[in-house]
């Protein structure tokens, strides 16, 4: 029984801790990315980081994902993941080619291997008979979103749940001491 309490309490404390764990992230401010181009089969789009956004000269792995291959610098795949060098300023530009026959959504992830700063561009390809021209800031009229990330349940509902795990834990461990005694006496 001990070890069922035990194990209860720590499964209740790493979903507790999880999410603190995920919120310490360092994300670039919406305000330092903007993405500009045609987000059409064969399009181009450039994804520019302002000064500040990535410490100076730091290495940036960037990462695309999508419904079919696009090509980052000279690398076609379907995931493509390449470093690049932030500018003396922490600035940086991504040039992404989308494939002939690409249609649907793709996701840029570029991260700081020093800082550990996340930055996050989203394009929606229109196909190839669709003409989409973007401005200097934003995915077809939503300038600077950031992708969700978290989860739909509050930090303050995890811990009230992690509370009743261990108050119940607590009640199990109470009542069969009772118990004990109770066949004892």
């Amino acid at each position: 029984m001990k070890k069922l309490i035990a194990a209860a309490v720590l499964a209740g404390a790493a979903f507790i801790a999880i999410p603190t764990a995920a919120n310490a992230a360092g994300y670039a401010p919406d305000s330092s990315v903007s993405v500009s181009g045609n987000y059409v089969a064969g399009g181009t789009a450039f994804v520019s980081f302002t000064d500040g956004a990535f410490q100076n000269g730091e290495t940036v792995n960037v990462q695309v994902t999508g419904a079919g291959a696009v090509t980052l610098g000279a690398l076609p795949t379907t995931t493509v993941s390449k470093a690049y060098t932030a500018s003396p300023t922490g600035a940086l530009v991504v040039k992404v080619t989308f494939p002939a026959g690409a249609s649907g959504t793709y996701n840029l992830t570029a991260t700081g291997a020093t800082s550990g700063v996340v930055g996050l561009a989203s394009f929606t390809v229109a196909p190839g008979d669709t003409a989409v021209t973007v401005g200097s800031n934003g995915n077809s009229g939503t300038p600077g979103q950031l992708a969700f990330t978290g989860g739909t349940i509050s930090t303050l509902g995890l811990w009230a749940a992690g509370g009743a795990i261990v108050l119940g834990g607590g009640l199990l461990v109470v009542r069969k001491s009772v118990r004990r005694q109770h066949d004892a006496a």
